[in-house]
C-alpha cells in the first residue's frame, strides 16, 4: 500500500511536467533554441514502444523543415532539454522524473532532412541509469543538476556523412506497470566533415523495446538496486 501510496503521489506532483530537448551545443558553442532539431508538437511523452513515434518523437519522421549541423568527428555534443521555452524559473524537467539517459546516432543514406530512421540503423552511443542506489539518484538527478544539460562524445570512427542525433530520457515514476514508462525523445540533424571507417552495432526503434524489458515495466520505489537500461549495451566507438 505504501509502495503504491508512493506512486500515486509521484504521479500526481509531475503530471504536467513534461519537457523537450530544445538545444544542441556543439564543442561548447551553444548552437540556439531549436536549431537543428526535429520539434514535436507538444511536450508529451511517448509511451507506446512499438509506434514509429518512438524514433524521433510525434511528427519526427521527416526533417524537411529543418537545417543540418556540421560538426567534426570526434566532437562533444551537448543536449539540454526544459519543460517550457525558457531556461530558468523552474526545473529543467521535474524533478519527480526519474530515470536513464540515452543518446543514439544512425547515418542517413543521403541527407539527415529526408531520413526517417526507420528499421536497424540506431547504435548507442552514451547511457545513464541509476548511479547511486543508495541515494536512488538517477541519471536525470544529473541533468536538472545541470541545467537541463548532458554530454557525450561523437565517436571520431564514425564515417563522414549526414546523421540523426537520437536522445531520449526515459521517466519511470509511474512504470511499475505497461504502458507507463514515458519516452522523452529529440532528434537533431547533423553532418560529419570528416570521420573514420567504422560499422557500429545497429538496432531499430522502434522494434528493439518490449514492453517487458526490465528496463521499460519497472517499480523504482522497492529500494531498487539496480537498473539496466533498454537498447543494449554502449558502443564505445
Amino acid at each position: 500500500m505504501r509502495i503504491a501510496l508512493i506512486s500515486f503521489l509521484a504521479f500526481v506532483a509531475t503530471v504536467h511536467a513534461h519537457f523537450t530537448l530544445q538545444y544542441i551545443w556543439v564543442n561548447g558553442a551553444d548552437q540556439g533554441q531549436n536549431n537543428y532539431l526535429r520539434i514535436p508538437p507538444n511536450n508529451n511523452p511517448v509511451t507506446d514502444v512499438t509506434s514509429t513515434d518512438l524514433t524521433c518523437n510525434v511528427n519526427g519522421l521527416s526533417g524537411s523543415s529543418v537545417s543540418t549541423a556540421s560538426v567534426p568527428a570526434g566532437a562533444n555534443i551537448t543536449l539540454e532539454w526544459h519543460q517550457h521555452a525558457q531556461r530558468t524559473g523552474e526545473d529543467a524537467i521535474s524533478g519527480g522524473h526519474k530515470g536513464p539517459v540515452l543518446v543514439y546516432v544512425a547515418k542517413a543514406p543521403s541527407t539527415a532532412a529526408s531520413f526517417n530512421g526507420q528499421g536497424a540503423v540506431w547504435t548507442k552511443v552514451y547511457q545513464s541509469g541509476l548511479l547511486n542506489p543508495s541515494s536512488q539518484q538517477w541519471a536525470t538527478d544529473i541533468v536538472n543538476s545541470n541545467g537541463g544539460k548532458h554530454s557525450f562524445k561523437l565517436p571520431a570512427s564514425l564515417p563522414a556523412g549526414e546523421y540523426l542525433i537520437r536522445a531520449e530520457i526515459i521517466a519511470l515514476h509511474v512504470a511499475s506497470s505497461y504502458p507507463g514508462a514515458q519516452f522523452y525523445i529529440g532528434c537533431a540533424q547533423v553532418k560529419i566533415a570528416s570521420g573514420g571507417s567504422a560499422n557500429p552495432p545497429k538496432i531499430a526503434l522502434p522494434g528493439a523495446y518490449k514492453s517487458s524489458d526490465p528496463g521499460i515495466t519497472v517499480n523504482i520505489y522497492n529500494n531498487l538496486q539496480s537498473y539496466t537500461p533498454p537498447g543494449g549495451a554502449v558502443w564505445s566507438g
